[in-house]
């Protein structure tokens, strides 16, 4: 079945059904295509005013072309999985997040208190072997391979945590809260019951409304606790933001912990490359994209466009596919604009992206 949408109801990972043309008749989005953010800002861009898209079971061409797509982007992932770091990184992650969970678990049922040097040194064991910014990311990005679990998700919290707080040169103190903050930011979901806190599809409004209650539930956790009044700030006004569309107290701009913020950063980046089914390869301007698009003043500027500018500047010289099939290397990153770099194209011509609109980075390679 098919059913055309208006351009501003388009949601990421819809299926265009035929072909989304211009005023002119060019072809903006190729038929069979899952819609990114970057696709819809794309087809806003031409002022087209709706799209087809496929609704219910989907027709072969529509599943042969999404495995097309997602075998080309996939590549780059499966070289890093094959390699003899992730192998290293694959089994000392794990151990690290089973060393979490134990830890955590038997605080919360048995009231037996936590190592906090030991829940550190663990953390730094792992950030200790990457010692780029590139290679932290990619192996956090297909550390999914290995668990998806909310100590896991906490692990990469607290490592992307402290990496934004070392490229804001913090001193030791504060990236230790950081880490701490970040391991311990989701302690109330073993408040929630695991049927709702796994729950692989949307949740109801009342369930939404149980897991909101996490923030709360952890802090009621740890308040009676040893540990600094920042990590309890952290675990109770992570999802609050500046623009006070957040959460429990609907906290604006300045009431905000800076730590709190840079958690929040930490924490919906590391959800938007897990929870997304169309984003299948790394892509960081897709990320910047997203956050660009949901809101840029929900989070203190000089943290988020500092984590968004490392995010980018980390992937010069990378190999890219372009949104027109063409593939090119990243050369330099406009800072006016993040997700417009600019690429050489394998037959050596040099294309700013933010002179060329109708071209965007689709994935990494």
């Amino acid at each position: 079945m098919v059913r055309t949408v208006p351009v501003k109801s388009l949601k990421p990972g819809m299926i265009t059904a035929a072909p989304v043309l211009s005023k002119h008749g060019q072809v903006i989005v190729e038929p069979y295509k899952m819609l990114t953010i970057q696709m819809i800002a794309h087809i806003e861009f031409y002022g087209i005013t709706s799209a087809k898209i496929e609704d219910g079971e989907l027709p072969p061409e529509a599943i042969q072309s999404i495995a097309d797509t997602r075998a080309a982007v996939d590549g780059y992932s499966h070289r890093i999985r094959e390699s003899q770091e992730f192998q290293e990184f694959k089994e000392n992650y794990s151990k690290k997040v089973t060393f979490l969970e134990n830890s955590l678990n038997e605080f919360i049922t048995k009231n037996i208190p936590f190592d906090k040097d030991a829940l550190l040194n663990c953390t730094l064991d792992l950030f200790s072997k990457h010692s780029t910014t590139i290679s932290m990311f990619d192996m956090l990005h297909n550390s999914r391979q290995i668990s998806d679990s909310t100590y896991a998700h906490s692990m990469n919290v607290a490592i992307i945590s402290r990496m934004i707080g070392m490229w804001m040169n913090y001193n030791n103190a504060a990236l230790e809260t950081l880490t701490l903050g970040g391991l311990l930011h989701d302690i109330g979901k073993s408040r929630i019951p695991s049927e709702i806190i796994n729950k692989p599809g949307y949740l109801t409004e009342s369930e939404y409304a149980l897991v909101k209650q996490h923030t709360t539930l952890g802090y009621e956790i740890l308040k009676d606790h040893n540990l600094s009044p920042q990590i309890k700030s952290i675990v109770l006004t992570h999802h609050e933001r500046c623009d006070g569309s957040g959460y429990p107290m609907g906290l604006t701009g300045s009431d905000i912990e800076d730590y709190s913020n840079i958690v929040a950063i930490a924490d919906v980046y590391d959800a938007m490359t897990a929870d997304r089914c169309y984003r299948s390869g790394i892509c960081p301007f897709e990320v910047i994209s997203i956050f660009e698009r949901e809101g840029l003043g929900k989070y203190k500027p000089q943290f988020i466009m500092n984590f968004l500018e490392h995010i980018a500047n980390t992937y010069i010289n990378n190999d890219v596919l372009l949104s027109n099939g063409q593939h090119a290397k990243i050369i330099l990153i406009n800072k006016r604009h993040l997700t417009r770099p600019v690429v050489q194209l394998q037959e050596h011509e040099f294309i700013n992206l933010e002179n060329r609109p109708e071209l965007y980075v689709q994935s990494i390679l």
